[in-house]
């Protein structure tokens, strides 16, 4: 049989890279499309096709999807600070539309599209935010959120419309092997050697990366077309996730939860800087005010329809862990 062809945007990051990786080993026939002066570091073990383009580009989006089966949208701008939103808007909203075109004009027989959970109100830790809740945080003034969540109201409007065979899934906070930049790993390593760790009062929903890579994958032939998956795990505080990494890095210390207040105090005065001077520290107004959030959710739906398997928390922090050793991140 044919091997399919797999075009996959943002293969440069840390989810692009793992899924890059994940469906070579299945034997599909993977092309990534990426900057001209991309990182390629996490994929040159990969034995995949290299095409050089921007998303942000309409003929290049419209050549790299030419010959492909089955697209993979994860590339994005996913930093919350320092980023205006018409940053956020040309690669998040507009990339999305050139993906969607191109997936119609060369007919396509299925297009994942990689939102964020934060698209879909969080819950509490007893009653999570499943796939039914509205999008609850435009407030929260995150341009990153913000431009995922018309990116992905517009794919499911040419679902509806124009019969795109388009499958959305929403990761929330991936961990685990192969994050270079680091992206989501910078929380992990935040953690280590400090005799005195500061952590914000809120939580998230953690979840592995090869579990996102299998949900994906899954969606390809088991996704309903027009339907969203979260891409879920465990269900953490800030304080349960660094007291893991406490345990598994051997390094008790003491450990202080920030108050609500002062934190988003903190934001308030960052962001207020950055009106005045344009200069952005990492603490905005909307990254405190996340930090807060009980975000919290479920996979039971991406369980049940994707089969997705859920791998437990301590087992992903401590590969995570071994693989920032070994590179010698920390």
């Amino acid at each position: 049989m044919k091997r399919k062809k797999v075009l996959i945007t943002g293969a440069s990051g840390f989810l692009g890279a793992n899924l890059a990786r994940h469906l070579c080993r299945l034997q599909y026939d993977v092309r990534v499309l990426v900057r001209l002066n991309a990182n390629l570091s996490g994929i040159t073990d990969v034995p995949c096709e290299i095409w050089y383009g921007n998303i942000d580009n309409r003929r290049d989006v419209m050549d790299a999807v030419i010959g492909c089966d089955i697209v993979i949208h994860s590339a994005a701008i996913t930093s919350q600070w320092d980023t205006g939103f018409e940053t956020y808007e040309r690669i998040n909203f507009t990339g999305t539309q050139y993906i969607c075109e191109a997936c119609m004009e060369h007919h396509i027989s299925r297009l994942i599209y990689v939102s964020t959970a934060n698209t879909i109100g969080p819950g509490s830790k007893d009653t999570p935010g499943t796939e039914l809740n509205g999008f609850t945080l435009f407030h929260a003034g995150s341009g990153y959120i913000n431009s995922k969540y018309l990116a992905q109201q517009y794919v499911l409007e040419q679902v509806q419309k124009k019969q795109l065979p388009a499958v959305i899934v929403n990761p929330t906070f991936m961990i685990g092997p192969e994050d270079r930049k680091p992206s989501s790993g910078q929380l992990l390593l935040y953690g280590l050697h400090k005799k005195v760790l500061f952590y914000p009062p809120g939580g998230k929903n953690f979840v592995y990366i090869e579990d996102v890579c299998n949900g994906i994958v899954n969606a390809i032939d088991q996704g309903r077309t027009g339907e969203c998956y979260l891409l879920a795990g465990h269900n953490l505080s800030y304080g349960e996730f660094f007291r893991m990494v406490n345990k598994l890095a051997d390094e008790p210390k003491l450990m202080i939860r920030i108050p609500a207040f002062v934190l988003k105090a903190g934001g308030l005065i960052g962001s207020l800087r950055k009106k005045i001077t344009g200069k952005s520290g990492r603490l905005t107004y909307p990254n405190a005010y996340m930090l807060c959030l009980d975000n919290y959710y479920s996979p039971k739906k991406a369980q049940r329809e994707l089969s997705m398997p859920i791998t437990p928390m301590l087992v992903a922090v401590s590969h995570t862990l071994e693989w920032f050793r070994k590179n010698n991140y920390c």
